[in-house]
């Protein structure tokens, strides 16, 4: 792209991970380097986790909670643990950002952490305005974040998907 560029897909639909991961791959296989981390993702057996290692060193995965269940099921300890552990892994990106480590930098379900409380929308703007010149910047989640709107290029909101009775 050659240019700094932030788009979010969020909404109540399905697809805003894949959209995301997809600009990703799009980005690699044009020679670019690209690091996703994940937030508020509850572990599935056979995750996809396995397929990403596949790609490194093109595409990195990261993810900093610690707990295999979902953060709503955890007990009140586990949950301070687990926003120290989610707090590093923001940490970490704006490391990334600001030393541009990565061409693309994928912040999935980030925009969940302003529902939580875990993460403030100034924290997000101030993540935003850190990305350099050349960084594609995408981050996902439900929550809309009007706030953030003005600070990004794009927002794709994806809503509720209906499946046909017809032919499918």
């Amino acid at each position: 792209m050659g240019r700094r560029y932030i788009h979010i897909f969020c909404g109540t639909g399905v697809g805003k991970t894949s959209a995301a991961l997809g600009k990703g791959v799009r980005e690699a296989s044009r020679g670019k380097s690209v690091v996703l981390i994940q937030f508020l993702k509850e572990k599935q057996p056979g995750e996809c986790l396995d397929f990403f290692k596949r790609l490194e060193p093109e595409i990195k995965m990261f993810r900093f909670e610690k707990f295999p269940e979902n953060y709503e099921k955890l007990t009140e300890r586990e949950k301070a643990d687990e926003v120290q552990n989610i707090k590093n892994g923001l940490n970490f990106a704006k490391k990334v950002l600001v030393t541009e480590e990565c061409d693309v930098l994928i912040l999935d379900e980030i925009l969940g952490l302003t529902d939580k409380g875990i993460v403030s929308m100034e924290e997000l703007i101030s993540l935003i305005d850190s990305a350099g010149d050349e960084t594609e910047l995408y981050l996902t989640g439900t929550n809309r974040c009007e706030e953030l709107w003005p600070y990004v290029d794009e927002v794709t909101e994806l809503g509720t998907a209906y499946r046909s009775e017809g032919n499918l």
